[in-house]
């Protein structure tokens, strides 16, 4: 197997330096494509008016649930790909790549169906505000449309960042970013356009990153190398794809379900919280990309050295990673709060009382959002070993079912039916889970190495 140039070598060499070497260009991928999304919040609030902006965020959250499912594939076709390139299985390689993509073409037509017929019935259930339904409703609409490039890029990233490439994707991700922004001027400032423009100009620039990223794995000379003759459904890769990302899919999802019952919570409190919600969860979205980056990193490292059969360096990946996401989620948490009031007038320029609400968000989440990272960390690492049903539990009854538990019981006390009780439970359910996944990361973690010895012939099975 050829050793791709743009690739980060994640089974020799020093770790730490090629840990910040392959994750920056993740966090600016992740930071970019965020400003690419800010720009359609902050064009819209401006230019639009108050009722796109509310109709935007509205929709993130059921977006997310809707989308989480078939995302989590990704998660299962990277994993694979690390394990068989740090395996040196080129066979495993190209079967997996070759099922990727179709998988998410079919993926990506669900979703479209999904998403375009049933818009509006899932805002209601929401209890999206009237004011701002049909909006709310058209975005999604014209966002689900183009749902299956979006879906072909995070496939297709995820077998680049696998090799160690995390270089293209960003590159490929600025290109369309800047496009996106350039999109929303002219169909917003020029034709007049709002919600409508800004999901349009989402859809073209989603599908030209999707092409780059084809592009970029046809002309790959390893492994990894896509030819478009031979895609086609391999039964045991998909399988393995299927166990490992199907639970971090169902994961995703009821993630994003406590998310969604959170949001219909804070849509009671009517229309006046939902843009300075929005900006404030908008704000916080680039600490947790920037966080979210060492989780790819545990991740795919992990996965290449049990691949390689190197478990001894687990631990320092796993080390490192809990670290800098620490570091990174706190200094920038921290930072996003003292900043509080002047970013949130970035988008929202006509409100004090909305702004005020956003402070209030970010006060109860902002500090604390570094445990948040280190679960996701922990999270990353415990799918690299190959195991993806123990996190989804854990994350299950630590994340989902503390949040929702909460809204059910102490949110429901009138002394406590408040927002800033809304907001508590979040900073509760990443510091609950986070220490129950450290115990189920040191039993999996010890049954592997027993693994390992076992084919090695180094103890008797």
């Amino acid at each position: 197997m050829r050793f791709n140039r743009k690739s980060v070598d994640m089974t020799d060499g020093p770790l730490f330096k090629n840990i910040i070497i392959y994750t920056i260009p993740i966090i600016l991928t992740g930071v970019l494509q965020l400003l690419f999304n800010a720009a359609d919040l902050a064009i819209i609030g401006r230019y639009c008016g108050e009722y796109p902006l509310d109709a935007l965020g509205s929709t993130g959250s059921l977006i997310n649930l809707i989308v989480t499912l078939f995302m989590g594939l990704s998660v299962g076709v990277g994993v694979v790909v690390a394990q068989g390139l740090g395996a040196k299985d080129d066979n495993t390689v190209r079967k997996t790549v070759h099922t990727a993509v179709p998988a998410a073409l079919v993926g990506g037509v669900v979703l479209t169906i999904i998403g375009i017929l049933g818009a509006k019935l899932f805002l209601t259930w929401m209890k999206t505000p009237e004011e701002v339904l049909e909006l709310a409703a058209l975005y999604m609409r014209i966002y689900f449309a183009g749902i299956i490039p979006i879906l072909v890029f995070n496939f297709g990233a995820a077998i680049l960042r696998a090799a160690g490439d995390t270089k293209s994707p960003l590159i490929y991700l600025s290109s369309a970013g800047a496009l996106n922004v350039v999109l929303n001027l002219i169909f917003v400032l020029l034709l007049g356009m709002d919600v409508d423009g800004v999901a349009l100009a989402t859809t073209i620039t989603q599908t030209i990153a999707a092409i780059f990223v084809i592009r970029a794995l046809i002309k790959r000379t390893d492994s990894c190398r896509l030819s478009l003759k031979e895609l086609k459904f391999h039964k045991n890769e998909l399988l393995k794809i299927v166990r490992i990302g199907l639970p971090a899919g169902i994961q995703g999802t009821i993630f994003s379900i406590s998310n969604v019952i959170i949001q219909s919570s804070i849509n009671g409190f009517g229309p006046v919280v939902l843009p300075g919600n929005t900006a404030a969860a908008n704000i916080e979205g680039f600490v947790y990309i920037s966080m979210n980056a060492f989780h790819q990193t545990a991740m795919n490292f992990i996965g290449q050295n049990v691949g390689a059969k190197k478990p001894e360096r687990i631990n320092k990946i796993l080390v490192y990673c809990l670290l800098l996401v620490a570091g990174t989620g706190f200094v920038l948490g921290v930072s996003a709060f003292i900043f509080a009031r002047p970013l949130l007038s970035i988008y929202v320029s006509d409100s004090a009382t909305a702004i005020s609400y956003g402070i209030t968000r970010m006060s109860y989440i902002s500090a604390l959002y570094f445990t948040c990272g280190m679960m996701d960390v922990m999270t990353g690492a415990i799918r690299g070993m190959g195991s993806s049903v123990a996190p989804m539990i854990v994350t299950i009854i630590g994340v989902c079912g503390v949040r929702i538990t909460w809204i059910y019981t102490v949110f429901q006390s009138p002394r406590f039916h408040t927002l800033e009780t809304l907001y508590m439970s979040y900073p509760i359910s990443w510091i609950a889970t986070l220490l129950v996944q450290i115990i189920f990361f040191i039993v999996i973690k010890r049954r592997l190495e027993k693994r390992i010895k076992e084919k090695s012939g180094l103890i008797c099975a």
